[in-house]
């Protein structure tokens, strides 16, 4: 398992839902001169959806090297079809990973675009309408979907350019030859550097070196958290080690925040709410999410931690599903993760125990029959959790 390697020297900025994304990344493919590599779980056929992939078409017809790699359940087989002929009409390159699960459950979750070697975007933020829930009717949601991404320019890059080349690489058609080139240079390790401030790391999640390195990065933050923590995702179902990471920091006195989203899955809901009794009693302060959908996966601890990226605090993203997530070390930027967490938290609906005093038997053994379940296909299909 890769450690977490800071680089320094970047510059990471957050932008907040696709109001302030979407324009920065088509102006970054807009100014493209040389090559693109672009990642994301959906690729939605809506009027954002249109408005990328038409500046991607541009950028090929420019001369530019644009590979476009979509995830073949999140984009979903008919959509990601059409997409694919849209984009081998204008000669763009394009592949969609793990199509009918020839190589198993897991899926590419990540969000990633890296434009020229020289800006690089990491979050959680899908290629679809802000306003349309991005699952079953799409219906229209009450409010923006609220969602994050970075814009990272410097040396990070990169890292993130050869991770990005090397998941489309993948989800080709590779022979052993190639293969066995690829997970060499997997195996190198990043160079490292010290000096502080404006240090920043990628931290993905696979099914070789990187199986446990996001979780990882958690658990050190939680572990040297001093006064605060918060989080904020949309699936709350970690394994046993980040749940009991979360009560050491509370009863350490470590103010633990969770800002969890609800309304989205019932089974997910009811999976969730089997965990809230004992965060409470941990000390931990439990908010629901419940203005619109929250799609952020992001987390602040002390004044100088954070991170943003695909990775739900849940067992698909932390021991199945490829992910990816920028973690920075740096005071201004938490601070302004900081103050974005806190608007959520002031936009939810905080649980107390009491609420759980008078819950019914049937209810509450509904919970803990959809945490078992949960557990258990977890551990069929997902190495480590427990």
């Amino acid at each position: 398992m890769r450690h977490v390697s800071f680089v320094d020297n970047n510059d990471v900025t957050l932008l907040e839902s696709g109001t302030a994304f979407f324009p920065a990344l088509i102006a970054a493919i807009d100014a493209a001169q040389y090559d693109i590599l672009f990642e994301t779980y959906i690729f939605a056929e809506d009027e954002v959806g249109h408005a990328v992939r038409d500046a991607l078409i541009r950028a090929d017809r420019r001369g530019v090297k644009v590979r476009v790699l979509v995830d073949w359940i999140g984009t979903e087989h008919r959509p990601a079809l059409r997409l694919g002929e849209a984009f081998a009409s204008a000669g763009v390159q394009y592949r969609v990973f793990n199509p009918w699960c020839k190589r198993g459950i897991a899926r590419s979750h990540r969000k990633i675009v890296v434009v020229d070697r020289d800006v690089a975007f990491v979050g959680g933020i899908n290629i679809n309408d802000d306003w349309r829930c991005d699952h079953a009717d799409k219906h229209r949601l009450p409010a923006p979907r609220w969602d994050f991404t970075v814009q990272v320019r410097g040396p990070l890059v990169a890292q993130i350019h050869d991770e990005a080349q090397g998941q489309w690489l993948r989800a080709g058609r590779l022979k052993l030859r190639q293969r066995i080139e690829l997970f060499k240079e997997m195996r190198k390790e990043a160079e490292q550097s010290c000096a502080y401030p404006a240090r920043a790391a990628f931290v993905v999640r696979d099914n070789l070196r990187n199986r446990s390195t996001i979780q990882r990065a958690y658990l050190q933050a939680l572990g040297r958290a001093k006064h605060s923590v918060l989080l904020a995702t949309p699936y709350f179902a970690p394994g046993r080690k980040f749940r009991k990471a979360l009560a050491h920091a509370a009863r350490r006195g470590v103010q633990v925040t969770l800002l969890i989203g609800v309304g989205e899955f019932v089974i997910q809901d009811m999976v969730a709410h089997s965990f809230y009794p004992k965060l409470l009693a941990d000390g931990i302060r439990v908010v629901e999410y419940r203005k619109t959908q929250l799609h952020a996966k992001v987390a602040v601890v002390d004044d100088d931690w954070a991170t943003v990226g695909s990775s739900n605090c849940d067992g698909l993203s932390l021991f199945l599903n490829q992910e990816a997530n920028v973690v920075v070390l740096d005071e201004r930027f938490a601070a302004t993760m900081r103050a974005h967490i806190e608007r959520g938290i002031a936009d939810g609906v905080p649980i107390r125990a009491e609420d759980y005093a008078h819950t019914g038997w049937f209810r509450r053994a509904s919970y803990g029959l959809a945490y078992m379940v949960y557990k258990l296909v977890m551990r069929i299909f997902a190495i480590g959790y427990a």
